[in-house]
């Protein structure tokens, strides 16, 4: 029964990853494509990868959504295992549980409704307190921090109840202050958790499209807007290229951080085998 049902999983199998795959390996393809109509092959061709190099606005962008990105993920590593420590560590609290729905809520709120309530107190802010000046890098920022926070407080908060106290606890009977044994201990433990929704935010970020066509201003267009308006006139060589080049960049650090905790794993094997 199990042979006969083999045949129909694998077909499953390979039309899954076929329908996941093949509009991006079709992308790939026609970013080499000389004619400039992406529907059309015209034979083979690297200018559109010239021609992206030297379009100054997509550059400009793409420099701009990954300063945002960084800046918006190292905040919300922050504020998120802030966040994280206050919900595990205090059981109970004022406020807890308005915390955990302020927390969750960017995650289930749509990104229209979250772009035009961030908008609307930008706005507000500014009419009142005359911060911010104008929409642009900043307010980006923010609110990309805002909803990657939520992302962040998740993974690390998973990672802190599963942590074990004792070896905090045994710290601090040691002598170690509070604020020690964070840095010291609890910190070192937690660090994969921390480069894990760093990363993930760095993406949510970078991927956003939405919330920031909400928040930005004259000069502050991202990666995504460009390509959003580039595609809306007609898909362009340019962007089959560009989006090649970031396939080709996003598998390199995948293989390369693959081949690191290979590694990793393979010699804390041999240090327990050692050890035996």
């Amino acid at each position: 029964m199990k042979k006969n049902r083999f045949p129909l999983l694998l077909t499953l199998l390979v039309f899954g990853y076929a329908f996941l795959y093949g509009p991006i390996l079709s992308l790939i393809i026609y970013s080499f494509n000389e004619s400039r109509l992406v529907t059309v092959w015209g034979g083979w061709s690297t200018k559109w990868y010239g021609e992206l190099m030297q379009n100054q606005a997509i550059l400009d962008a793409a420099l701009l959504s990954l300063k945002i990105a960084a800046i918006s993920a190292s905040f919300a590593v922050i504020l998120g295992t802030m966040a994280a420590l206050a919900l595990v560590r205090f059981k109970r609290f004022k406020g807890k549980t308005a915390l955990e729905i302020m927390v969750a809520a960017p995650m289930v709120m749509p990104d229209v409704i979250l772009g035009l309530a961030l908008l609307l107190l930008f706005v507000a802010m500014s009419d009142f307190i005359g911060w911010p000046d104008g929409r642009g890098q900043t307010t980006i920022a923010l609110a990309h921090t805002t909803f990657a926070l939520a992302y962040v407080t998740v993974v690390v908060r998973s990672r802190i109840a599963h942590l074990d106290q004792s070896l905090e606890e045994a710290a601090m009977d040691l002598g170690a202050k509070p604020l020690k044994v964070f840095f010291a201990i609890t910190l070192p433990i937690i660090a994969p958790a921390l480069v894990a929704g760093w990363l993930l935010a760095f993406t949510l970020s970078l991927d956003d499209l939405v919330v920031a066509s909400f928040v930005s201003g004259p000069g502050s267009t991202t990666l995504p807007m460009v390509v959003y308006s580039s595609v809306r006139l007609g898909v362009s060589p340019q962007i089959n290229a560009l989006a090649t080049l970031i396939v080709v960049l996003v598998s390199l650090a995948v293989a390369i951080a693959g081949y690191v905790m290979y590694r990793q794993e393979k010699q804390k094997q041999a240090e327990i085998n050692a050890g035996n």
